[in-house]
């Protein structure tokens, strides 16, 4: 089986900041969120855990794991997109014609808007690449995985599990500390 969850909350969650690959770590509600989702989801069986390097998805897994003997790798193919000079922008809803906000409301019609910004075909390509790699020689040997990660990262993955259109990107969204079974 093959099961992903988003980390818990942080400040700039909380405060609706676009974070990305800024290391934002958990807040209180974050970890709270996590150890109620470690009671939630404490007789589902995982032979290995998988996450971002990022701290609020190390962290999570971490609570998420603690009293089990299961192995917790870092992969940084699990980072969560880069959006460049937009991470920390916040609210960028209430901005006229931000071009972040394509990426939410029309994610086909997305283009890297500043250098050193991620594409879809650039985290498709890693998070599809770890999944060839790492999860499907896995599955095919009958391992319970576990994946931590963060929303954009997580949909592109379930997206490419499910066979979902880039059109339809954010309906493979998942809430913060809630498991989702994918294979």
């Amino acid at each position: 089986m093959l099961y992903i969850i988003r980390h818990g909350k942080t400040e700039w969650n909380a405060k609706r900041k676009l974070q990305g690959r800024t290391d934002i770590p958990l807040n209180d509600e974050g970890r709270l969120m996590a150890e109620k989702a470690r009671d939630e989801y404490k007789d589902i069986h995982f032979d290995v855990c998988y996450c971002s390097p990022l701290i609020r998805a190390k962290e999570t897994a971490e609570i998420l794991m603690k009293g089990r003997n299961i192995p917790i790798i870092t992969d940084d193919r699990l980072m969560e997109m880069c959006f460049g000079v937009y991470e920390g922008i916040e609210n960028s809803f209430q901005i006229p014609d931000c071009p972040i906000n394509v990426f939410f409301k029309e994610p086909e019609k997305y283009k890297t808007p500043v250098e050193g910004a991620e594409s879809f075909e650039e985290l498709y390509a890693r998070t599809g690449e770890f999944l060839r790699e790492i999860i499907e020689p896995q599955i095919r040997q009958g391992k319970d995985i576990l994946i931590v990660g963060h929303g954009a990262m997580n949909s592109s993955i379930v997206c490419q599990v499910r066979g979902i259109p880039i059109e339809k990107f954010w309906s493979a969204g998942i809430e913060n500390c809630k498991l989702m079974r994918l294979i």
